[in-house]
């Protein structure tokens, strides 16, 4: 008997997700599995503009290539050959009006060479003094406990160098306050190393030093895109899927408990699947069922809301001395942009000889208001931002605005535990129910494709079972 699985969401969870069924579906799975999409096309946050030559990101512009399941998952349809590695170049913090280069050596802002470090400018002779009761300290988490990221680097590094350093480079992943982060659901390695170390300094270096004994002498970018845009990747998936299991502009109102499986509330009518992925944001989720109760925690998951402004000048009107491919603001600044990536130096396949494209970010946790702001003030505010940091004359030739409302799941203290909690929950009261995604378990592309194999995963064994 053929079995029927609903996927709904078509960003780049559910689309994981569906491929993975694919895969049964080729193997001899007596399955069938249908997408379903609110919007009216596929890819959520991923979303690619092409014009006069640029290739302009408007969501996330790459993924980390040590995570591997995304280019996996480009092998396996067909794409290898489209992946390729970003320029590499200096990266700058900016502090007050001065761009610092990071330091040399350090890894997400923690140094593993004291030398560089302490010949920066980015930090008073105190901030760096601070850094070093690293070296000395007892570990100051518990194995099982959670505490904020802010908590962990503070007690260890000193105020200054979370502030100026750290804190800009991280919040760059999740957009969220470091002092309400979760270390356990966004970086458990720094949790852990300090326990095996006793100092993150030195459990990073010896990491570092074991890296380069295992790779090569050549330095390459840490992270891929593709050649025609990320959004590329997004239309070779639905190429790979069946015809007719995609529905897109479909608008999910209601996920029912039936007395066999459950019934999906479409606009005009109802269907009926034995299991069920839910591959949409938090809230989303919440609202797709009747138990309030069960789902508050997703309901009440606070988010941030950014805006990327991407601007393109002739190369002649920008004058950037740096070799570097962008830099991140400290919040202590006044700045109104959060970073900015010079992006036809990190990635030269994105604007055509002669020009510039510079994408800037705005948006910040608990101060969000110039997101809903008109795209020429924004566009207006930013690049006055840039041109106190850098030499640029005139307005861009053009430029865009990308408005992601309440776009970033914000993981606090806790998040782990009550995610947990929730996945008991619905496996007890829903069974056949399965939850992945950015507000779950990590939010970067290869994380959301890990949840969206992983929850397929448990259908089909799910549904072995049952």
């Amino acid at each position: 008997m053929t079995k029927r699985i609903a996927i709904i969401g078509g960003g780049i969870t559910g689309l994981a997700a569906a491929c993975q069924l694919e895969r049964a579906v080729k193997a001899g799975a007596q399955l069938q599995y249908d997408l379903y999409e609110a919007s009216d096309r596929l890819g959520g946050k991923i979303r690619t503009e092409k014009r006069d030559g640029f290739v302009i990101e408007r969501g996330p512009d790459s993924f980390l290539a040590r995570k591997q399941s995304m280019s996996r998952l480009a092998k396996e349809i067909g794409m290898e050959d489209e992946l390729l590695a970003n320029d590499t170049g200096q990266a700058y913090i900016l502090k007050g009006s001065t761009l610092y280069p990071i330091p040399e050596g350090a890894v997400m802002g923690i140094p593993t060479q004291l030398k560089p470090f302490m010949q920066t400018g980015l930090l008073s002779l105190k901030g760096k003094l601070a850094v070093t009761k690293d070296l000395f300290l007892p570990p100051v988490t518990e194995p099982d406990e959670d505490l904020s990221v802010g908590h962990l680097f503070r007690k260890r590094l000193g105020d200054e160098v979370v502030d100026h350093l750290i804190e800009p480079l991280l919040s760059g992943i999740y957009a969220g306050d470091l002092d309400r982060l979760s270390l356990r659901a966004t970086f458990p390695h720094f949790q852990k190393m300090e326990q095996e170390h006793r100092s993150l300094i030195k459990g990073l270096s010896q990491q570092q030093a074991a890296n380069k004994q295992t790779t090569s002498k050549k330095k390459t970018g840490m992270f891929l895109s593709f050649k025609q845009g990320l959004e590329s990747f997004i239309k070779g998936i639905e190429a790979y899927l069946q015809s007719g299991t995609i529905y897109k502009g479909t608008h999910i109102k209601e996920v029912i408990k039936a007395d066999s499986g459950y019934l999906l509330q479409l606009e005009k009518q109802s269907k009926q699947y034995d299991a069920v992925i839910v591959a949409t944001p938090a809230k989303v989720t919440a609202n797709l069922f009747a138990n309030e109760n069960l789902f508050s925690y997703l309901r009440n998951m606070k988010a941030t809301s950014v805006a990327t402004v991407a601007m393109a000048f002739k190369e002649e009107n920008v004058n950037l001395p740096y070799e570097g491919t962008g830099f991140v603001v400290s919040k202590k600044g006044n700045h109104i942009i959060t970073a900015c990536t010079w992006t036809h130096k990190k990635w030269s396949h994105t604007a055509p000889k002669g020009y510039a494209l510079l994408r800037a970010y705005v948006g910040r946790p608990d101060d969000s208001q110039i997101v809903d702001q008109a795209d020429d003030e924004i566009v207006k505010a930013a690049l006055a931002n840039l041109k106190t940091i850098v030499a640029i004359e005139g307005d861009p030739d053009f430029s865009y605005v990308t408005r992601w409302k309440e776009a970033m799941p914000q993981y606090e203290v806790g998040h782990s535990f009550k995610i947990n909690k929730l996945m008991e929950d619905v496996q007890k009261h829903y069974p056949g129910i399965f939850l992945a995604g950015g507000a779950y378990k990590g939010i970067g592309l290869p994380d959301c494709i890990d949840q969206g194999e992983v929850a397929a995963s448990e259908v089909l064994q799910f549904l072995n079972e049952s």
